[in-house]
Order: C-alpha cells, then structure tokens, then sequence
C-alpha cells in the first residue's frame, strides 16, 4: 500500500486568485489598476512585501481603511477560486493523499473557504493559528494540525520562494512550488535551493504529485 502522505495547500495564488483583492485596493484610492498593480509587481521585484506598494504610492494610512476593504471585498467568493482547485483537490483525494489547507490567512477566511466549496480535511488560518509563515512555528503547528505525521510525509505547495518553498525544505517537507500568480514568476530560487516539484497550475500538481517522493530533481512546470 502506498504509505500515508499529505498535500498541504497555501491559500493566496495558490487555490485563491487575489485579483479582486488588489483592484479593490486600487479603486478605493483612485488609483488605475494597472498602474496600482504594475507598482505592485515592482515592489515585489525588489524584494520588497505585498503591503509596501501602499508606501510606493504615498498611502500612509491603509491600514485605518481595512475595514472598508473588507465590506467591499465581503470575503472568499467562488469566482476568486482558481478553477483548478477543486477538481485537483478531488483526484488528489482520488488518489489517496490526505489534503489540507493552511495559509497566512484571516480566521475568517476557513470558514469562507468551506462556503465557497473547498473540502480539505484540515482548514486553517495563521490568525487563529497564532503562527505565521515563515516562521518555522507555523509549519512545526501545521504537523501538529495534521497529526503529528513525519514531516517528509508532507508536501506543502505554495507559490512563493521565502514564504512557503524556503522554509517548508527547512522544516523536512516536500516543497513544492506552484509557479502562478506575482511571486511565481517574479521570485527566483537561491543557488542550491531544489523543491521537490515545481508546477504550473493544480492540475498539473494533481498529475504530477507522487514525483514530490520521487528523489528526482525538480522539472520546469509543463515539461
């Protein structure tokens, strides 16, 4: 029998498209979202975090209108969904992985997840965690949310190098990187850095996933 693993989902880029979230972001402060977004490529380019393209544009209060992004943005909903998500999560299951999702997320955003249709059967938020990545805490709490497995009985997919690829090879994980979204084409690996697997979409993943355990190096997405 294949022995026991799990596919452990990060949540922005990965199974969410945060499209919506940004444009939202560029209209409430009158700014063309191209011109928000291409700056928020920029920023990232540099090195810089997703929250310094408010600084960028000389938004020194952002964070007092949270609360209004939040009504406007009213939570997951199912077109933020990548279309692949849930049909990959189903033949991951097929296939006899155990799924999880657990992401640098709003406590709310699990509950949101299941009402838009996400089915794992870990759900869970660094809010309510109390842990955020990349700190190796989180992913020492995601094995303890699992059940305590071996860590290199966990592959945890993400689609950025510093938050999810780097510090899931530190803690003994198959990482894996989906290449989508900002940081997927805009971060590069360090020197000597090899995920297990690196993809391009969830379905490929779904394909693709028992080369994780393999031991073979890392194929560009598609190949």
């Amino acid at each position: 029998m294949k022995p026991e693993r799990w596919v452990v989902l990060d949540v922005g880029e990965t199974i969410i498209d945060e499209t919506r979230v940004w444009s939202i972001w560029a209209d409430m402060l009158g700014i063309p979202r191209l011109t928000f977004l291409a700056g928020f490529g920029a920023v990232l380019a540099r090195g810089g975090e997703h929250r310094d393209v408010f600084e960028l544009f000389n938004v020194a209060d952002w964070r007092t209108a949270w609360p209004e992004h939040e009504a406007i943005y009213g939570g997951f909903q199912p077109d933020d969904l990548y279309p692949d998500a849930i049909p990959a999560t189903d033949v991951l299951r097929g296939r006899g992985y155990r799924v999880a999702v657990i992401g640098n997320q709003p406590a709310s955003r699990a509950a949101e997840l299941r009402g838009i249709g996400v089915e794992a059967e870990v759900i869970a938020m660094s809010a309510e965690m109390g842990v955020a990545k990349p700190s190796p805490e989180f992913f020492e709490r995601i094995l303890e949310l699992l059940g305590s497995p071996r860590a290199s009985s966990v592959a945890y997919v993400g689609d950025r190098v510093d938050n999810d690829v780097l510090p899931a090879v530190v803690a003994g994980m198959r990482a894996v990187w989906i290449r989508r979204g900002p940081w997927g084409f805009i971060e590069r690996l360090p020197e000597g850095v090899h995920p297990a697997l690196m993809v391009a979409s969830l379905t490929e993943l779904a394909d693709r996933i028992d080369e994780a355990w393999s031991g073979l190096p890392a194929a560009e997405p598609g190949d």
